[in-house]
């Protein structure tokens, strides 16, 4: 799952409406990019072709098993090309097949023949396996995604890509219908909403109307991993379930202030890794953990391997031996994540091994793999927490608060501690409900726009796309009414668990 900052919503304590359309160029980091999600395939890169290739790197592994040549993805409508140095992926359906970004190998072959390849915003593995099968990894992004060597490319790739509103109507829709997994969870019939909007697209069709149309057909999903955005028009379009607020930056910010008054006796929180984590001690020796985000915690446009190692250097500060056992241990840890951007799984997962000293499954993932068949998956991956290794951990009882403004690896991460051996109690609200890493595809005109086509799910198969991960203790949260007598109920009933469990 998966940078969920969407930035889409002005800060507002009530609940924003289920959709927004945004008259203004789009972040970097907005609703397309995922930069923790990373295969989110980085559909809001650059297309533009690669740089031609120094002499070829050496591409054979043991046995000559060769990361070379054309490769279809299980899932994801995509095919990988890779000749020389130079790694290109295409976004393919039944009716298209169009140009997506590309990376570089730097260097040669690692173990096993694998071969990284970079760009400026993400970094990848490919690993070949026996019977013309390979794995790709990319780094940040939770699983391999499997590959099949293919003679050649779909002919659809070897023809001028399709242009006009008709055919960014088709492919817009295409893709969804071949790729998007939850129409039914979502209670949207896809079939029916091409029946009532495609008539109305031709080719005298302007900008600003398909933009509007291809919105409408898509925000009813009400799904805050489905967006369009169109640079060119400075406008951008995300969903979210109604009745929730967007976890944007301004919100966090106002939110944080309300808690250092209110909760933190006008404390300002400990702050690290570019104030996305802050931490605060409690009175009866209660820890405070607050989390905005899994991601973006060092300056610049930052690695998943910085990122890393910058909150392993965090959580040693946090997470301390005087503080993990003996006399003066935390009694109880309270984890926030009410208002959570989203961004790497494997951060949430990083956190949840200072948490546990037995190792546990947190979840499973898995992509759908049917054009033509919703109901068909890939094989899933389970996600496990491995108690980290040479470093305090703490096993105490834990109360996490979540809420509808908790999204994307926010989500996976409650999902995570959910699973812990040790207590631990979800308080608050259902979360957003949008799990799946984002899908990000380019149109023909330049356009791009993401979709949800994976399934998260617990140990035990449930799925929580779309209503969200239920809490087990229900109160409201930052609502109009709290703020008005100056309550948080959450934050109360964590204190008050926490305090009766000694």
């Amino acid at each position: 799952m998966t940078d969920h900052r969407r930035n889409t919503v002005t800060p507002e304590i009530s609940a924003a409406p289920a959709v927004e359309d945004r008259r203004r160029p789009a972040s970097r980091r907005g609703v397309l990019i995922a930069a923790g999600t990373a295969l989110a395939l980085a559909g809001s890169l650059s297309t533009a072709a690669a740089a031609p290739a120094p002499a070829a790197a050496p591409r054979s592994g043991a046995g000559g098993l060769s990361v070379e040549g054309i490769w279809r993805m299980d899932g994801y409508g995509t095919v990988v090309s890779v000749h020389g140095r130079d790694l290109r992926f295409w976004d393919t359906t039944e009716l298209s097949c169009l140009p997506g970004p590309t990376a570089r190998s730097t260097g040669g072959t690692g173990p096993g023949g694998a071969v990284r390849f970079d760009s400026q915003e993400y970094s990848l593995t490919v690993t070949p396996r026996a019977g013309d099968r390979a794995a790709l990894r990319v780094h940040g992004s939770l699983g391999p995604r499997s590959l099949r060597r293919i003679a050649a490319l779909p002919p659809l790739c070897e023809q001028p890509p399709p242009t006009g509103p008709v055919a960014t109507f088709d492919i817009f829709w295409q893709t969804f219908k071949e790729n998007y997994a939850f129409f039914e969870r979502r209670g949207v019939d896809w079939d029916e909403m091409r029946a009532r909007y495609r008539p109305s697209v031709h080719a005298g069709t302007t900008q600003e109307e398909l933009f509007g149309i291809l919105s409408a057909m898509a925000l009813p999903l009400q799904d805050a991993h489905v967006g369009l955005e169109a640079s060119d028009l400075g406008r951008s379009a995300s969903g979210q379930r109604a009745g929730t607020v967007s976890p944007d930056d301004a919100y966090d910010q106002r939110i944080q202030a309300f808690v250092e008054r209110r909760n933190l006796g006008g404390t300002a929180l400990e702050t690290h890794a570019q104030g996305a984590i802050g931490y605060a001690e409690l009175p009866g020796g209660i820890g405070y953990l607050r989390i905005g985000r899994f991601g973006g915690y060092t300056p610049g446009s930052p690695t998943i391997e910085a990122d890393a190692a910058e909150l392993d250097r965090v959580l040693d500060r946090i997470v301390t031996r005087a503080r993990a056992h003996g006399p003066g241990a935390w009694r109880g840890l309270v984890v926030d994540v009410r208002v959570n951007q989203g961004g790497s799984d494997d951060l949430g997962l990083q956190i949840a091994a200072r948490l546990t000293d037995r190792g546990y499954a947190a979840y499973r993932k898995e992509a759908r793999n049917d054009p033509r068949d919703d109901s068909r998956f890939t094989p899933r991956y389970t996600a496990r927490v491995a108690p980290a290794q040479g470093v305090p951990r703490y096993t105490g009882p834990i109360a996490v608060l979540a809420s509808g403004a908790t999204v994307s690896a926010g989500e996976t991460f409650v999902k995570a501690l959910a699973e812990r051996p040790s207590p631990t109690t979800l308080i608050g609200e259902h979360t957003q409900g949008a799990l799946s890493d984002i899908m990000a595809r380019e149109l023909p005109n330049g356009w791009r726009f993401g979709l949800s086509n994976e399934r998260y799910t617990t140990p035990r198969g449930n799925s929580h796309e779309g209503p969200g991960v239920p809490p087990h203790i229900t109160v409201p949260v930052f609502t109009a009414e709290e703020f008005a007598a100056d309550r948080d109920s959450a934050f109360d009933r964590a204190i008050t668990l926490l305090t009766r469990r000694r």
